[in-house]
């Protein structure tokens, strides 16, 4: 069996998803539009330098959430997707990934994203199995602000998809090619332990990588 790992922002979705989730909850007025917008393009400049504080941004990115509680949460999640997400879905990027599924690879959607907002995409797309960076819920499911885990960025990315194979023990050696899809230099850590890594839709930083290590480029969007 081969692996496949599939980065999601800007990879799958030409748009990045943690992001426009923030520009959505500006839209929807839950929060100050200045003050929010200007932290939540701080943060995505960070994480673009790969030197995001991954436990401050959650903090911050989940605070209208926790203000709001789950019902009201899930209610903008599916506006979220409606008017979003499913615009953005690209029938190149679907194609790819039941090339993958109908070869009988093991796949995986691996992102520094959380999984309130990245697992009805997961479902969107097809991919059964999400590694996002899992919020600590309290009870009833509330958001507590807290990352439960290691979270799945960078390095961490590594450590959580080497924590799922061993749930189902399997490890990385047991497969005979390993496929890992990404535009991000964050994510070098994880191409590097691909026997296949692809920059797709590459940063320029990732590109100039790619260009040295003579990894393939793949440029999903463009028409």
């Amino acid at each position: 069996m081969n692996l496949t790992l599939f980065d999601l922002d800007e990879t799958l979705l030409p748009l990045d998803s943690d992001h426009a989730w923030g520009e959505f909850v500006i839209r929807l007025g839950w929060v100050d539009e200045q003050a929010f917008r200007r932290r939540n393009d701080e943060f995505f400049a960070q994480y673009k330098a790969g030197a995001l504080d991954i436990h401050a941004y959650v903090a911050f990115a989940t605070e209208p959430l926790r203000e709001r509680g789950p019902a009201a949460a899930a209610a903008a999640h599916a506006q979220f997707m409606r008017e979003v997400v499913e615009p953005a879905l690209r029938p190149q990027a679907l194609a790819l990934v039941r090339e993958h599924q109908q070869r009988g690879d093991a796949v995986a959607l691996v992102t520094a994203t959380n999984d309130f907002v990245t697992a009805p995409i997961a479902r969107s797309l097809g991919i059964d199995t999400l590694i996002a960076v899992r919020l600590e819920r309290g009870p009833g499911g509330t958001i507590t602000g807290r990352i439960a885990g290691t979270p799945s960025y960078r390095e961490g990315k590594v450590i959580r998809v080497g924590e799922w194979l061993a749930e189902s023990g399997r490890g990385w050696g047991d497969f005979e090619r390993i496929s890992v899809y990404s535009d991000s230099p964050n994510d070098l850590p994880l191409l590097e332990r691909a026997s296949d890594p692809v920059a797709t839709n590459p940063s320029p930083a990732l590109e100039a990588v790619a260009r040295e290590r003579g990894w393939r480029i793949l440029r999903l969007f463009e028409e």
